[in-house]
């Protein structure tokens, strides 16, 4: 078996061997690799987050005209890791009156929730951790164990600041999921299956080309989900007091910033997964690392565009966020979900390039409706008050008024 080939079967098979020349017993063995395989990809993403902290404040440096970190190694690289170890060494403090087990397992859920995605996301065509036939449902179900994790805080810090900021966190990103999982449905229903690395090898031509609307739907109710800016209410420390981290300290508090860096990465990785092929590319079957690379460029323009929104806009207020999932995407994500089902199922027979451009030709009048409501909505919330006039007419003076 060649290394280039299939690098993760041919470890899988050595590590096999060695155990049971050990003398271990088979389905032992196989439990073993599995578990040594999940601490490994555990392992490395959370090491990959040190560089993802660094690139990301980096980049927002350039955006906002400064030079981000510059001062400890060459361009500012081991200044994450110095602040890693400044994390590490810093005292816990536990609050008085704290629910000490949700205080203390919520910031292991919320990067768990993160980590459990990684295990089904297809890097490459054989370099996943499982292909689960419910890939697309298991990933709705472990993004609530980090959602699991933010309540937590808030709850088991027994401060009612934090406890507000849980709820609020909670609120948009349950919201949120609402539109994501109606158009999570659509490259499932192109492909037939809810297997991750299927979807990605159904993608002949790539599924942002048939279903766009659904694309940006999906790409900003993961950003919402994630609590990124402009939906970042989570961090509106300005408002209640840094949220449900408040009362958390050293490595407890790094873990939660962990897990929003990794997952910023995380849902990049995803939407490349079910909207840009994935690892789909030149030669990428016979080369498993070249669609490895494939998926790494790709990922890396979604996570660009995602640091790019949080370098450069305002936050929405509470009201705004939701009215936006509410009264926007929601209905939005119904209709296109509605549409599309209907238009594939009709040009079932039809050539590539016909399904292609009735798809395209339905998300252009959609997208043309979905605009000329906005314009009629923002007509209607500009229009001034008009204010009655008063029945009963006005004193000329206070002595009239008196008498």
């Amino acid at each position: 078996m060649n290394f280039w080939i299939d690098p993760i079967g041919l470890a899988s098979t050595w590590l096999m061997g060695l155990f049971l020349s050990w003398g271990l017993a088979p389905d032992f063995a196989q439990i073993l690799v599995y578990f040594l395989g999940a601490g490994v990809l555990a392992t490395g993403a959370m090491v990959f987050t040190v560089f993802l902290i660094w690139l990301e404040r980096k980049l927002i440096g350039r955006f906002q005209d400064r030079f981000g970190p510059n001062r400890v190694g060459p361009f500012g690289i081991f200044q994450t890791i110095a602040d890693m170890l400044k994390i590490f060494i810093k005292e816990f403090i536990t609050p008085d009156g704290a629910d000490i087990i949700p205080y203390n397992l919520a910031p292991i859920l919320a990067v768990a929730g993160v980590l459990f995605v990684w295990a089904v996301l297809p890097f490459a065509i054989n370099f996943l951790g499982v292909n689960l036939n419910v890939g697309a449902l298991y990933v709705v179900a472990a993004g609530a164990i980090g959602e699991l994790g933010i309540i937590l805080a808030g709850w088991g810090s027994n401060n009612k600041y934090a406890l507000l900021g849980a709820f609020r966190a909670i609120g948009q990103m349950i919201s949120y999921e609402v539109p994501m999982i109606l158009t999570l449905l659509i490259p499932v229903m192109f492909a037939g299956s809810m297997g991750l690395n299927d979807i990605v090898k159904a993608q002949q031509p790539w599924f942002i080309l048939l279903a766009p609307m659904a694309a940006f739907i999906f790409f900003i109710t993961l950003v919402a989900e994630n609590a990124r800016a402009p939906f970042d209410l989570i961090e509106a420390d300005s408002e209640i007091v840094a949220g449900i981290n408040i009362e958390y300290s050293g490595l407890k508090f790094g873990m939660f910033y962990v897990a929003d860096f990794l997952h910023c990465f995380t849902i990049s990785v995803l939407f490349t997964v079910l909207f840009l092929g994935g690892w789909q590319g030149p030669k990428a079957e016979q080369y498993p690392w070249l669609g490895f690379l494939y998926t790494l460029i790709k990922t890396s323009v979604v996570y660009f565009i995602i640091i790019w929104l949080r370098a450069g806009l305002p936050r929405f207020r509470i009201d705004q966020v939701m009215d936006i999932n509410w009264k926007l995407l929601t209905p939005l994500a119904i209709a296109v979900l509605a549409v599309t089902a209907i238009v594939d199922k009709t040009l079932a027979q039809s050539s590539m390039t016909g399904r292609i451009l009735g798809l395209l030709a339905a998300n252009l009048l959609m997208l043309l409706i979905t605009l000329r409501f906005l314009r009629v909505y923002a007509q209607r919330k500009r229009r001034p008050l008009v204010v009655p006039s008063a029945a009963v007419e006005l004193p000329d003076s206070v002595e009239e008024a008196l008498s």
